[in-house]
């Protein structure tokens, strides 16, 4: 069976801006360059997983509900631009949450790997040929624990990751990296 390539992406800060706790259509602004990138890494043929910490579930600022329209929402605006994201893996829970149902130490909780194991698991893919994308470090700990290549975007820097200040320098980075 022929192994898929991917670049798993987290949300707030990386595909839109953070504005914090985020589940309304209306609050969504995409990066700059973020649907460009998006297009090129698909038309590269990367799957386009996105796995999101969403604790405002967890902490009582919006319902799981509202959560999946809003990602029901962004799945539809993407598509329209002709992006299609493979899957979204989130993670609604926090120790010590507001909503006892969500108060639970998993697995899946950024920097915990286990949705990114989940992804790797159910699209049979080659970590060696994937990148993992995030505005935190924490977004990248699949890094630790394989061979995938990760990018710190944005203001912060890391000694551990590539650090690329935008869009355009993800791509020309993964660009460079895939003529290697």
């Amino acid at each position: 069976m022929q192994e898929n390539r991917a670049v798993f992406l987290d949300r707030d800060g990386t595909i839109n801006v953070d504005k914090g706790y985020l589940y309304k259509p209306e609050d969504i602004k995409y990066l700059p360059g973020v649907l460009d990138a998006l297009k090129f890494l698909q038309d590269m043929g990367y799957l386009l997983i996105v796995v999101t910490n969403q604790s405002g579930i967890a902490r009582g600022y919006y319902t799981e509900e509202q959560y999946l329209e809003l990602q029901d929402w962004i799945n539809s605006d993407l598509r329209s631009k002709g992006i299609f994201l493979t899957k979204t893996y989130y993670c609604p829970h926090l120790e010590g949450a507001k909503i006892c149902k969500y108060d639970i130490k998993c697995d899946c909780r950024k920097p915990k790997t286990g949705l990114y194991w989940k992804a790797v698991t159910e699209f049979n893919i080659s970590l060696k040929d994937s990148f993992v994308i995030g505005d935190k470090e924490r977004d990248l700990s699949l890094v630790e624990d394989s061979d995938v290549k990760g990018i710190l975007l944005g203001s912060a820097k890391s000694d551990k990751y590539k650090s690329c200040n935008n869009w355009q320098e993800v791509i020309n980075y993964i660009r460079d990296s895939k003529n290697e």
